[in-house]
């Protein structure tokens, strides 16, 4: 943890840092953590340069060891609670030489791993920097994960010029997701109330926004349409939330519209960031409107054929596993997402995030993205969710596909035609949905992003 943080931590005192499970701690209490943890760390051995895992989610303990790792420049890969199925690939592609489970309020389990005796370039130039290390993982085309390597103190530095707030804020990404590891750092360094959730479902999500008078609430598209279907907006006072921000996936303009009615008084703003690059500074153009621009003075961006490139202060230095095809010589991340320019009349320099390029659908040559269809779906008041994605065609090569949700009061034996010609007045007719299949629920994952890569 860099000189700056330690002393912003321990200038909020006694402000209420963390409440989970019915429990409240200080930021002396994190303090008082990290230090114990660090002494605990270096007395087992942990050094500045040593790769350890840290499995935990945003408990007391678990916070402070991220922490105390950073304070020892040690390299950290943290391992979110659901993610133990990928523990064991995990610790390979760090190459880890320790790991650590954090569990709240019981004394750390530390275990010594053997790993390769080389130390890889990037962590040696951190070592020689005298930083500290975060490996974020993403999945690769073979299924492994990939380990990617940020310095912690570059990535920290970002927040340094944060001023002081009055802010509750639900964290809802995961500790080891970037966006959730960008709210954590965000309210460490303005002296918020972080409010973590004991589940991730829409009931404890409202119960903790009544109870904890919650004025931030962080959240993909997917899990805000499913907050909405569940209707725990009717069941719990929700009028203390001033912002919710989304991101991780595209938002379809029709839930947007359906967000901002629910919550006529919360401003939404949409965020980006990807793992590599950090999370960036953006502003939406409006609370109703999918359009955003970069403002970060420490982020350049550019559109190539379409696909958003990224280059940032704050990237990482590389992959400790993986080829580097993904970034250009010169530094630019190819971040996968396809970009529209926004008209002149909608704004100079923003743009919609329209959908990821390997989910694009590609019908005899036409281009059609998910996140269109799965707007226009959502139109029709039968329907509660949806999920858009390609299927194999002999003809064309791929046919649009739709998985449809629809509510309760409707019937699927007589509301396809209705689906069919709705998509027909407002779509051209390559883009409208060839197979369309009811289901109980859309396919999404753990982490509330849908999934709509199918297998070959």
């Amino acid at each position: 943890m860099t000189h700056w943080l330690n002393e912003r931590i321990l200038s909020f005192a006694e402000k209420p840092f963390l409440s989970l499970k019915g429990n409240q701690y200080t930021y002396s209490d994190l303090a008082k953590a990290t230090q114990e943890a660090k002494d605990t760390f270096i007395q087992n051995g942990i050094h500045a340069g040593h790769i350890a895992t840290l499995n935990g989610d945003y408990t007391l303990n678990a916070i402070a060891a991220l922490l105390a790792l950073f304070e020892i420049k040690a390299m950290v890969a943290p391992i979110a609670t659901d993610a133990d199925n990928e523990r064991i690939q995990r610790i390979q592609a760090s190459n880890a030489q320790w790991e650590i489970h954090a569990e709240d309020n019981t004394p750390y389990k530390i275990q010594a791993l053997k790993s390769e005796e080389d130390t890889h370039p990037f962590v040696t130039s951190l070592i020689e920097k005298e930083e500290g290390g975060l490996i974020l993982f993403s999945s690769g085309s073979t299924g492994k994960p990939k380990a990617m390597i940020h310095s912690a103190d570059r990535l920290l530095f970002s927040f340094q010029n944060k001023r002081p707030k009055n802010l509750n804020i639900l964290i809802f990404l995961l500790f080891d997701h970037i966006g959730g590891l960008n709210t954590l750092f965000n309210g460490l360094s303005t002296g918020a109330l972080i409010v973590a959730p004991e589940n991730r479902d829409p009931e404890t999500i409202a119960q903790a926004i009544q109870t904890h008078k919650v004025k931030l609430l962080p959240a993909s598209p997917t899990f805000l349409n499913l907050f909405l279907i569940s209707g725990v907006h009717t069941a719990y006072d929700l009028s203390s939330l001033r912002f919710i921000t989304y991101g991780t996936e595209p938002m379809p303009q029709s839930l947007l519209q359906r967000i901002k009615e629910t919550f006529p008084k919360t401003k939404l703003i949409q965020t980006f960031g990807t793992s590599e690059t950090g999370i960036s500074q953006t502003t939406s153009r409006s609370s109703t409107s999918t359009l955003i621009k970069f403002d970060d003075p420490n982020t350049e961006y550019k559109i190539v054929d379409g696909e958003l490139w990224l280059r940032s202060k704050s990237q990482i230095l590389g992959y400790l596993n993986h080829e580097m095809s993904r970034f250009t010589e010169e530094g630019w991340f190819k971040t996968g997402d396809l970009l529209e320019p926004a008209t002149k009349e909608e704004g100079e320099g923003f743009f919609r995030i329209v959908g990821r390029k390997q989910e694009m659908i590609n019908v005899g040559g036409e281009k059609v993205t998910p996140s269109e269809v799965e707007s226009t779906l959502l139109e029709m008041p039968e329907i509660a969710d949806c999920l858009v994605y390609a299927e194999s065609n002999a003809i064309t090569g791929q046919i649009v596909a739709a998985e449809i949700v629809l509510k309760s009061d409707y019937d699927p034996k007589t509301i396809k035609r209705a689906i069919k010609n709705h998509c027909r007045s407002q779509l051209s007719s390559y883009k409208v949905p060839v197979k369309i299949y009811f289901k109980e629920a859309t396919n999404f994952s753990t982490r509330y992003k849908k999934m709509r890569l199918r297998e070959p």
